[in-house]
């Protein structure tokens, strides 16, 4: 084997390896989409990834609860400005409530 094929095959073993863990991360309770993100269509997609993080970060449905309502008021402002308005929720257990429901907030 030359030099040229070792670094070639070295290489794609390395993002092979770096493609299966970042795979393998735990997805967590929670997977963020559209149907139960209010704002997610107004959010860039670091937002979105910063968001799911904080809300799976979360022990206590208060401090859940409390976040949520500051970001539906970000989110609010955000239309606002844009011209526009946000849906009105659809009914269901979203956010906090559906972690809190599920058993991941106490």
């Amino acid at each position: 084997m030359n030099k040229t094929s070792i670094t070639a095959l070295a290489l794609s073993l390395s993002l092979g390896l770096a493609a299966g863990t970042v795979l393998a991360q735990p997805r967590g309770p929670w997977a963020m989409n559209q149907g139960n993100t209010w704002g997610y269509s107004i959010m860039t997609q670091q937002e979105r990834t910063d968001h799911q993080a904080k809300m799976r970060s979360f022990k206590s449905y208060d401090e859940c609860k409390a976040y949520e309502a500051d970001h539906h008021k970000q989110m609010e402002a955000r239309a606002k400005e844009r011209g526009t308005t946000m849906p009105p929720m659809g009914k269901g257990n979203y956010g906090c409530d559906s972690l809190k429901a599920q058993g991941y907030l106490k």
